[in-house]
């Protein structure tokens, strides 16, 4: 929940500008009202269109909720679905995350599921049932046409915003756990699912972060509103 139209249009257009777009994938999600402005921003560009959240609803009376045949009419591809903020500060549960990601794609468009542990749970030595857990809850209802009907988000959630980054081993292990959990659920098809990394990925942190197994990309946060930090995320991805 940052700046104000006139500055999402301009972070835009200078991230369509400074990202390596012939090496890698590249998708903004900014708030719902600068979906419109951000789209003009990187038309013409291969940046995708994302969204920060969805309702599991196509409508009906819930006030202050956006749905998914809103978002696919504005030209999203890309719906984050889970992000740890929505279910720490918001009270989003397992159940709730697995009907918004059939919403996404009964609407044709990509989800970016994600999960990922407490402080707490890291603690208590639980990362792995965890997230193993909450990739099983999201899933259970969801079919996928191909591998690119769907997106993991791996975000570990007490290195969400604290500058805090797992060691490379323990996101490797963490990734290894959600591509089994996949496989268990698709099949064979898992094995091209995207996993990403997200929790404080910075410009210092992505080399060491996206070099790691089964790392497919990044979720990324503060960084991308700084054009340069999030170029330099890019180039590292490339």
């Amino acid at each position: 929940m940052n700046l104000d139209e006139a500055g999402a249009r301009r972070l835009a257009e200078a991230v369509a500008a400074s990202l390596p777009l012939d090496r890698v994938d590249a998708a903004v999600a900014p708030p719902f009202p600068f979906l419109r402005a951000v789209a003009e921003a990187i038309a013409g560009s291969e940046i995708a269109l994302g969204a920060q959240n969805v309702h599991w609803d196509d409508r009906g009376a819930y006030t202050g909720e956006v749905a998914a045949p809103m978002l696919a009419g504005l030209g999203v591809r890309y719906v984050i679905v889970g992000h740890s903020e929505r279910r720490a500060l918001f009270g989003e549960t397992d159940a709730e995350v697995a009907r918004k990601l059939v919403a996404v794609r009964r609407h044709g468009m990509v989800p970016i599921a994600c999960v990922g542990e407490t402080e707490r749970e890291r603690d208590a030595g639980r990362t792995i049932e965890v997230v193993v857990s909450q990739v099983r809850a999201a899933f259970a209802d969801l079919a996928i046409g191909n591998p690119t009907d769907l997106v993991v988000a791996y975000e570990p959630v007490w290195a969400i915003g604290t500058g805090r980054t797992p060691v490379a081993a323990d996101v490797t292990a963490a990734h290894a756990a959600i591509r089994e959990a996949l496989r268990e659920r698709f099949g064979a098809s898992a094995r091209e699912v995207r996993i990403l990394y997200g929790g404080s990925v910075t410009a210092a942190s992505a080399p060491a972060l996206l070099r790691a197994p089964e790392v497919g990309g990044a979720l990324v946060g503060g960084a991308s509103l700084d054009p340069a930090s999030f170029a330099a995320i890019a180039e590292a991805a490339a």
